[in-house]
């Protein structure tokens, strides 16, 4: 079994769908580990409620202990996700674990990406642009926020009548349907995702 951990720092929902989704196949694919950086983030209720580990980590023990490979190791994870993680991913981690760790991104970058756009702040940004399309990318981590290879991208739509927070929706939408497919699909076949 290939085990997989999430960081999340929300609500938790995309690493809801992708435990399901795994749980649902028959894919040699488990969502082993849920950690986040708010210890009041809902993502930690839905790990437990899923009976998946989760732990909390302090900005102290996520930068400048040896806590999270440690934790990593125990658990014996090979890919790490992050789905709605909002801290810049430390070096160290980076190296030990190179092309390994994947990201969702609530827009099509190189668009709408870095530091601080995340969330409604992009889909806000994007709605005051007048965009006619958005989406969603996914990607591998790097040392910069939102700049590692680009894995996966779809769009969707924006039209007149939409606001940042149908757009959220819509963009949800696309993440729950592609995310575990494209995550699926890099983990066994090590290539980007064909629809």
């Amino acid at each position: 079994m290939i085990k997989i951990a999430i960081f999340a720092s929300g609500s938790g929902t995309n690493a809801q769908r992708i435990t399901e989704y795994f749980r649902e196949r028959s894919a040699p694919i488990a969502v082993d580990l849920i950690l986040s950086n708010n210890p009041d983030a809902l993502v930690l209720e839905r790990a437990r409620n899923l009976g998946v580990s989760c732990v909390t980590l302090s900005r102290h023990e996520f930068y400048e202990s040896t806590r999270i490979p440690e934790l990593l190791k125990e658990h014996a994870i090979e890919y790490v996700i992050l789905a709605g993680f909002l801290w810049l991913v430390p070096d160290f981690l980076l190296k030990a674990y190179p092309g390994r760790i994947l990201n969702i991104h609530p827009a099509l970058l190189p668009g709408y990406g870095g530091k601080g756009m995340y969330g409604m702040k992009v889909h806000k940004a994007v709605m005051s642009n007048q965009d006619k399309e958005s989406g969603i990318t996914i990607h591998l981590v790097n040392e910069k926020y939102d700049e590692g290879q680009i894995l996966f991208q779809t769009k969707c739509r924006i039209e007149e009548t939409d606001t940042p927070g149908s757009l959220a929706e819509k963009i949800h939408a696309l993440e729950y349907r592609y995310f575990p497919q494209v995550i699926e699909n890099y983990i066994l076949k090590g290539t980007p995702y064909q629809r």
